[in-house]
């Protein structure tokens, strides 16, 4: 049997002198003991994929709002992708692909319902602000409980890769850092790919320089900047990636805002009032009825407040619960 301690063993022998050694763990808020088969690194993945907050991302928003085919990209398959491309960095860098993965899996747990048009009506409603890589982290910190403890108390590392994921602070795991790149690489190609689908742009609407740079498809623009991101980071203290692509990346990244993440076929001005009504118009109810919370959230109010517990019922709603809330609260019943 290969064991915990012939696993953390090998990791030395194996990866890179950069990689996060899962036996040098900054390690858990509440100390546990140790599993006799899995690494810390490897249990936080498996409470993540466990957890009710990451099966409901299969029912939540990527980009576009209730789609009405099968193969658009949801946070779930969102989430999947992150963490292939991830895996496949890290792998060829010699990092630690269970703190990779554990990260990549976590990073978007705190999503709202409606993708960041719903982020943005929560932003406004609670006066403390939302953004959902804190609220990521406030998932697997405080809400993700298991009736046994607070929280999935996972490691710094990975609590950390979360956290930063997105915005101004860069990760101090290499783990984490590439779980931050991976991210933008794969939804700024896979949402051209949804946008190719659904007829928002085509192929011809792609800017010219990018396409030469990155490639023509799908597959060629993914292989191109994880190729590159492994050549510009093997042996670095740090990931990066090559100036062009780099620039290339970011250039198409503002094509899509541009012509699919504001496009008014993507997301009509209607549907948008929509999310808005929908999510102020439950969260004035819980705030009004904070007695209709479900009552391990109504447990946490002395110790946090009524208003961030109702901003965290919301935020974990999928897309079609929140819905199916609205018309049950909202829309006057026909007589029967």
């Amino acid at each position: 049997m290969i064991t915990r301690e012939a696993i953390e063993k090998r990791e030395y022998e194996i990866m890179s002198p950069f990689a996060a050694k899962v036996a040098e763990t900054r390690g858990r808020r509440t100390p546990e003991e140790k599993c006799a088969i899995r690494t810390d690194y490897q249990r936080d993945k498996d409470r993540i994929i466990h957890s009710k907050s990451f099966r409901r991302l299969m029912h939540k928003t990527q980009v576009f709002l209730a789609p009405e085919g099968d193969h658009f990209r949801t946070r779930l398959t969102h989430t999947i992708e992150v963490s292939q491309i991830a895996r496949t960095i890290a792998r060829s860098l010699g990092l630690n692909e269970d703190l990779t993965e554990a990260i990549a899996m976590g990073h978007d747990l705190g999503h709202t319902p409606f993708g960041h048009n719903g982020e943005k009506v929560l932003n406004e409603l609670y006066e403390g602000g939302f953004r959902h890589n804190v609220q990521s982290l406030r998932v697997v910190d405080v809400l993700e409980s298991n009736g046994v403890r607070r929280g999935m108390n996972l490691t710094q590392e990975v609590r950390d890769g979360i956290l930063n994921h997105t915005g101004p602070g860069i990760p101090y795991t290499l783990e984490g850092q590439v779980v931050k790149i991976s991210d933008r690489v794969a939804y700024i190609n896979h949402d051209i790919d949804d946008a190719l689908r659904s007829g928002v742009i085509t192929a011809e609407d792609l800017p010219k320089n990018c396409i030469q740079v990155l490639g023509e498809t799908h597959r060629a623009r993914i292989n191109t900047l994880v190729t590159d991101l492994i050549n510009s980071s093997f042996d670095q203290d740090h990931i990066s990636m090559s100036e062009s692509c780099f620039k290339h990346m970011n250039l198409l990244r503002d094509f899509m805002f541009e012509n699919v993440y504001h496009n008014n076929r993507v997301k009509k001005d209607e549907d948008l009032e929509k999310v808005k009504n929908i999510l102020e118009s439950l969260y004035r109810y819980y705030l009004e009825n904070p007695g209709q919370l479900p009552k391990d959230l109504q447990e946490l109010i002395p110790e946090f407040g009524l208003a961030e517990i109702t901003k965290d019922h919301i935020a974990g709603m999928t897309d079609r619960y929140a819905m199916n809330l609205y018309t049950d609260l909202f829309v006057p019943k026909g007589w029967k």
